[in-house]
Formats: C-alpha cells, structure tokens, sequence
C-alpha cells in the first residue's frame, strides 16, 4: 500500500470519528457538548499535520455539501451559524497541535499539554467570536454560552485524548511508515 493511500485511509478513518463525535452529544444550547473535540485532541495528538488538515477539511466540505455530520446538522448554514467557528476552529486546531506534537515531542506530556491548550485556544478563539456576531451577543454572555460550560469537559476529553494517542500514536507510526 502506497503512503498516500495509507495517509488517505488515516484521515477518512479520523473524518468518520468527527462525525461520529457529533452525534454523541449532550444538548446544551446554543452550542451543544459533543464528543467532536475529542477526537479533535486525538487527530492532533496522533497523527502528521497532513493527515489533521485532510481529515478536518474532508469533515468540513461533507458537511458543506449538505451531508448531516456537523452536531447542527449540514449545509451551509450550519457553517454559517452559531457554531460553525468552532468547526472552522476544529479545522486549523488539528493540524497545528499535530505540528507541536511532531516526532519525539509528541511522546512527551508537556508537549500534548500545550498541544491542547494551543488548539482549545484556536477553537474558543475562532468559535466564541462567531457565536457572539451570529446571536448577536455581549462578549460576556458569548463567553458563557460558547466556552466557559465546556472547560470542565474539555479537561476530561483532554486526559482521554493523552491516553488513547499513548496507545495509538506508534502504532499509527508505523502504520504511515513506507
């Protein structure tokens, strides 16, 4: 099997692990809790900043063509609504903590601690402001809704993503190795 194919088969195998983390969701209006971020924190801890941005990019444009993988449904307007930054977020989040996390760093706890923080801080930084403009809401009240619910289970998601990229990181090493 090719590299290209076997990087291929990684990102669609983590663009259907996006769509089922969306359906795994606990309602809490206007952005519901989903499992979407975790495996977000994993696509990021585990694999090349190649295969993130593929597999994200593949989740966003399903979506956009009106297939309902996103948590809202699908279309654009769910890329337009209150919570497509934080969709548009999970997309440049990936790839960047797969960048922070490249090679031997990405074995280290430290180096996925602050893997995490970057990419939560791109996801609340592109995702809040949207949900603020869309609703048309104070700062204050867009932080309440869109972030500060969500940190407590973004911490525990955080300490799943670490231990599931523990286990899968080398063995999705060798998996790309030609």
């Amino acid at each position: 099997m090719s590299m290209k194919t076997k990087k291929t088969l990684l990102a669609a195998l983590f663009c259907a692990l996006l769509i089922v983390g969306a359906y795994i969701r606990f309602p809490l209006p206007p952005v519901p809790i989903t499992l979407q971020t975790m495996f977000v924190m994993l696509l990021g801890l585990a694999v090349q900043w190649d295969i993130s941005l593929e597999a994200t990019l593949l989740y966003l444009f399903l979506g956009a063509i009106g297939l309902p993988v996103f948590t809202s449904g699908g279309g654009l307007g769910a890329l337009l609504g209150p919570t497509g930054g934080f969709l548009f977020g999970m997309a440049a989040a990936a790839p960047v903590a797969s960048l922070i996390t490249a090679g031997k760093r990405g074995d280290k706890l430290l180096w996925q601690i602050l893997a995490i923080l970057v990419m939560e801080a791109i996801i609340y930084g592109v995702g809040v402001p949207v949900l603020k403009f869309n609703r048309n809401m104070q700062w204050a009240a867009a932080l309440k809704a869109g972030m500060i619910p969500f940190i407590p289970g973004d911490v525990l998601k955080a300490v799943v993503a670490v231990l599931l990229a523990k286990t899968f990181r080398h063995r999705i090493t060798e998996f790309t190795k030609e």
